[in-house]
């Protein structure tokens, strides 16, 4: 089959970002694995945040469409290529970090063709925004992984962090209970049995 120049150009910025996207990998998260042998990196928590969401996608609400939440979570974190990661315990420049971060997705999407670039810059701005029901329910899932992670493996990044059950309730329980209460209905408990042990 000959490839037309257009198609051959397409495909030509379409594995420019896929390459550049498989630098994902290298970037390590404050959160560990359960096993505590070594911490995540951002493309691992990715695919693990979308399979929560498949696997969980039962409790979003009506109006959710859960197969965009997916390519949402998918494409969620690819900023940290640039920007690096910011820890939700640590110490932080909000403002700073929304600035690089969107520097990043300028760079990243548009190493894609027109169309893609635009499409996923829609969908990662409108999982930052947190608006719509698709991207409430995706800050919901992406709040949960962590959390979850500490509570089966000791405490995880809490301890490293000096987290509080108050930090907890305001940094993930109020996105968690805004695009999936049922989950934060079920976590919160078990959260602050933990902390009552502490």
């Amino acid at each position: 089959m000959d490839l037309t120049t257009d198609q051959r150009d397409r495909l030509d910025q379409q594995m420019t970002f896929l390459r550049e996207a498989d630098k994902l990998k290298g970037v390590l998260r404050a959160s560990k694995l359960l096993d505590n042998s070594r911490r995540e990196n951002s493309a691992e928590h990715s695919w693990h945040i979308m399979l929560y969401a498949t696997v969980l996608g039962e409790h979003a609400g009506p109006d959710v469409d859960v197969s965009r939440v997916l390519r949402m979570l998918l494409i969620h974190d690819i900023v940290e290529i640039d920007a690096g990661d910011a820890p939700i315990h640590g110490h932080v420049d909000h403002e700073a970090m929304a600035l690089k971060e969107a520097a990043a997705a300028d760079r990243l999407f548009n190493l894609l063709p027109a169309d893609q670039a635009h499409d996923f810059r829609a969908l990662w701005d409108e999982f930052e925004a947190a608006q719509s029901p698709d991207a409430q329910f995706a800050k919901a899932i992406d709040r949960t992984q962590t959390p979850v992670g500490n509570l089966y493996s000791g405490g995880g990044s809490w301890i490293e962090y000096n987290v509080t059950m108050d930090q907890l309730d305001a940094r993930v329980g109020t996105p968690i209970n805004r695009g999936a209460p049922v989950l934060w209905a079920w976590l919160r408990p078990l959260l602050a049995g933990f902390f009552a042990k502490r």
